[in-house]
């Protein structure tokens, strides 16, 4: 070998070395965004599982981070710290670190520098919380054991009928005790309470001039029903693929109503339609900001409605900030989201007691002027999952929660009936709950 190309060699090979090296440094200190958004979203699902869930990590990596998503995600490792409630996941076990902490009564969050949560302090627990009555159907029974009407990925149904349990199924390595999450149904969570504080006096649909940082420009006449029905006019980018508005929202903020309400408008309120989760976001802080403290706003929740409702495993949970990431974030079983469901069908009654106006339950289903019929008035769907009420056998004033990759909890007023499908069934996989939702009214008459 010439001198000549035993140089050449030499320095192509610590070429190689040092692009290596750059390459590793870059990756440890500015990883590219979409890396700390996989990171991000890997951290919080696996935290939220273990920690309220209780589920196995390196299980809930593998089947519900990994499995349905980007190629780039299996190259994830997973540390979970007990005792700091606390779970890191890096790419390659190196780079790209993602951090998600978990706190007693706010669930997890991921956390980016600082935790600003702190932990409510509780008040006395209500009274013996109603019993769920049970009274299974074998007619709903058999409708729910179909594999083909419950989907691929399915890990719950449950199905409450004039206030009793009438049938429930799960998949397997789950049971009517794990939480599960709900994705956007948590939306319609957000919008109960806020009716309820509505009711209370002290939030207002009409009510615009919403945020001091919208006080000089146009935002200002956003309104808190233009909120509701997806209609604020704000910028928001709803794609999950890549990095775009919701992404890092959910997974490189920490003040997750600060970055939507940072956006830009594309419209004037109330004159387009345009489904985000940061809107979400903006109304749960709407609804903190409706209380005297912090601490009041945090316990509200359980206080005011899980427990009169029965939904012990609720947890609804914050972001770093200690805001409630109302767009996204609430755990609970299927039993228990059932539950929720049948006080909405209800007419927003439990026990003889009206918790929430019944007119705010018709509010809340009310087509909202700018979605064409899809969507209701208040975080709640028309359409969902392939199915649509007044079709397939749906009546006509059906109306869904629904969440991201097949949640979906069907509450239909005249029947008194709340039909709870959960799983993780993404939208290529073309699965409708129609079929589902349409057999079980079927089997009820």
């Amino acid at each position: 070998m010439s001198k000549f190309l035993k140089r050449f060699l030499q320095s192509a090979v610590g070429l190689v070395v040092l692009l290596l090296v750059g390459a590793a440094v870059w990756l440890g200190f500015s990883p590219p965004e979409l890396l700390r958004v996989g990171t991000g979203y890997a951290a919080k699902i696996v935290c939220s599982n273990v920690f309220i869930a209780k589920r196995d990590a390196e299980a809930v990596l593998a089947d519900d981070v990994q499995a349905p998503g980007n190629p780039l995600l299996k190259f994830l490792n997973v540390a979970v710290d007990d005792s700091s409630h606390t779970v890191t996941v890096r790419i390659f076990g190196f780079f790209a670190p993602s951090k998600a902490v978990f706190l007693s009564g706010q669930g997890c969050a991921n956390i980016q520098s600082t935790d600003s949560r702190s932990i409510a302090s509780d008040e006395a627990a209500s009274a013996a919380m109603p019993p769920l009555d049970i009274a299974i159907s074998t007619k709903v029974q058999n409708v729910i054991e179909d594999k083909e009407l419950t989907g691929s990925g399915m890990r719950a149904v449950a199905v409450i009928h004039n206030g009793q349990l009438v049938a429930e199924t799960y998949g397997e390595g789950f049971s009517a005790d794990t939480p599960l999450l709900g994705w956007s149904m948590t939306k319609s969570v957000m919008a109960t309470l806020i009716g309820m504080r509505i009711a209370e006096g002290r939030m207002d649909l009409a009510k615009s001039n919403l945020l001091p940082e919208w006080q000089d420009d146009e935002r200002t006449k956003i309104t808190v029903a233009n909120l509701m029905a997806m209609e604020s006019g704000l910028r928001f980018n709803e794609n999950y693929g890549t990095v775009a508005d919701v992404t890092r929202m959910l997974f490189l903020e920490k003040d997750m109503a600060g970055f939507a309400a940072s956006l830009p408008l594309e419209a004037q309120p109330g004159t387009k339609f345009s489904y985000s989760s940061g809107t979400a976001n903006i109304l749960s802080k709407l609804f903190m900001y409706s209380f005297d403290n912090r601490n009041e706003a945090l316990v509200y929740p359980r206080i005011a409605l899980f427990e009169p409702l029965g939904m012990t495993s609720a947890m609804l949970e914050t972001d770093a900030s200690g805001v409630f990431a109302g767009s996204s974030y609430m755990y609970a079983t299927a039993r228990d989201w059932a539950k929720l469901g049948a006080f909405l069908a209800d007419g927003g009654r439990i026990d003889g007691k009206q918790l929430l106006p019944a007119d705010f339950v018709s509010f809340m289903r009310k087509p909202s002027s700018a979605s064409d019929g899809r969507y209701g008035s208040a975080q709640v769907w028309l359409r969902a999952s392939g199915a649509k009420a007044g079709e397939g056998g749906i009546p006509d004033d059906a109306f869904w929660m629904s969440g991201h990759d097949g949640q979906t909890v069907m509450i239909v007023p005249s029947m008194h009936l709340a039909v709870v499908r959960l799983g993780l069934t993404p939208n290529r996989s073309g699965y409708s709950v129609q079929n589902l939702d349409a057999q079980i009214i079927e089997a009820l008459r």
